[in-house]
């Protein structure tokens, strides 16, 4: 039987991925030796490197030592990898992230956060509900915490919260006792046949909830309805939750919802209603969700935000048109995955009205290669028949001058995407 508590030595392959750096903090406030390797130096990996992880720079098979008591690795790498092969070579057991997300669960309380979107935001509002009500939890969350910092809380008690991915069934390595489903779309098309294929994944994780566990969700969404036909554990419906004295500093609808979630689960373990709503109120929100950046030179205003799917983009900007309703809007938008974007061509096409202006950026490939029939410029004609005020430019500098040279004092200006489209906002800030 494998009992990760035992393990001393532990090497990340693709250290800077936003679990695997949560991961690894994990086990390095357990005292272990961590080391980890990654393809470039990021903030993430800098924070990591102060925090006395030891970072490698590049994939090679040295990094590999046979001292090393467990290899993880991110789901991007594949087996070729020279690290991942040095290891198996060695006879070093080797997990992939999920697959060491569900050892870390066994034994504890689990509250798994799953849905298309809206995750890390109601993972992190259940995290500063526990943490406030003194419940000690561990959580794992997606994102950087505008509080503390980090993407990891290390906590006293069993309890863990962490974010539940659905790609390539990663999420079901793990057991829920509290299962948060926050909706179910179209996505990850690349790995899932269709929504039908996406939902059986999700009612595969809603089935290992057990008979004194929950599953808090919206029962009446025609997506989530099937995924809970044959379920063991207590269906909480969490929109029909009170929220009075609620008053958000994250903007949008959609954080209402997430809001709704959180206090669902609050409730189910018992805790002061007036501690939960003081904490919510408090959430200051996460990294690279509708995050301030700052002013260019010019003095219009720059947010940056992580949404990636037409669903996810026309909830930012709603939220942006209404905390902004007499500024110009203009929108940078990286598209995530050739995949993605192909397959939800139509719905990107539709999703930028509450716009001005949209900038496509380059497509970010991530893990795929290039697709030949999909580009931004193809998406950027797309846009037009909907937004005629809409361009494709093809680098990170060429945007950066569009915009010095545009912008003005009354414009809000949103950087967004799954990739790294940030730093055009970091970049215009500085």
């Amino acid at each position: 039987m494998i009992n990760f508590k035992e393990w001393k030595k532990i090497h990340f392959i693709g250290i800077g991925g936003i679990g695997m750096s949560a991961m690894a903090r994990m086990m390095l406030s357990s005292s272990k030796t961590v080391t980890g390797s990654d393809t470039e130096e990021t903030p993430i990996t800098d924070g990591l490197k102060e925090e006395g992880v030891k970072i490698l720079i590049g994939h090679e098979e040295d990094h590999i030592t046979p001292d090393t008591d467990a290899v993880l690795y991110t789901i991007a790498v594949k087996d070729d990898n020279p690290e991942l092969k040095k290891a198996r070579s060695l006879n070093i057991p080797t997990f992939s992230y999920p697959e060491a997300l569900g050892l870390i669960s066994k034994g504890l309380f689990t509250i798994a956060v799953s849905g298309t979107h809206g995750k890390t935001t109601t993972t992190a509002m259940i995290g500063k509900i526990l943490k406030d009500a003194d419940y000690s939890p561990t959580i794992i969350v997606g994102s950087i915490l505008v509080d503390g910092g980090t993407n990891f809380v290390s906590g006293t008690s069993d309890i863990l919260i962490v974010e539940a991915c659905e790609y390539n069934r990663s999420f079901l390595h793990l057991n829920p006792n509290i299962l948060v489903i926050t909706n179910i779309d179209n996505d990850h098309l690349d790995y899932y046949r269709d929504l039908q294929d996406i939902q059986s994944a999700f009612k595969e994780l809603a089935q290992k909830v057990p008979k004194d566990g929950y599953i808090v969700t919206n029962p009446h969404n025609a997506s989530i309805t099937p995924v809970l036909g044959e379920v063991n554990g207590q269906v909480i419906d969490y929109t029909s939750h009170n929220m009075t004295g609620v008053h958000l500093r994250v903007p949008g609808e959609h954080n209402v919802l997430n809001a709704q979630a959180a206090l669902a689960v609050a409730e189910v373990l018992g805790t002061n209603s007036s501690t939960s709503l003081k904490a919510l109120n408090e959430f200051k929100g996460t990294w690279r969700r509708f995050e301030y950046k700052g002013k260019i030179k010019n003095d219009a205003l720059i947010y940056d935000d992580y949404a990636h799917h037409p669903v996810e983009i026309k909830a930012t900007l709603k939220a942006a048109r209404e905390s902004f309703p007499n500024k110009r809007l203009t929108v940078i938008f990286q598209p995530h995955l050739y995949s993605r974007t192909k397959l939800l061509l139509d719905e990107f096409a539709v999703s930028f009205s509450d716009a001005d202006r949209v900038i496509i950026a380059p497509i970010y490939a991530a893990r795929e290669d290039k697709i030949p029939d999909i580009n931004s410029e193809i998406l950027a004609e797309k846009i037009k028949a909907y937004n005629p005020n809409t361009i494709a430019l093809n680098t990170f500098q060429e945007i950066q001058e569009h915009m010095i040279e545009h912008a003005k004092k009354d414009d809000v200006i949103f950087t967004i995407g799954a990739g790294d489209i940030y730093k055009v906002a970091e970049q215009l800030t500085t």
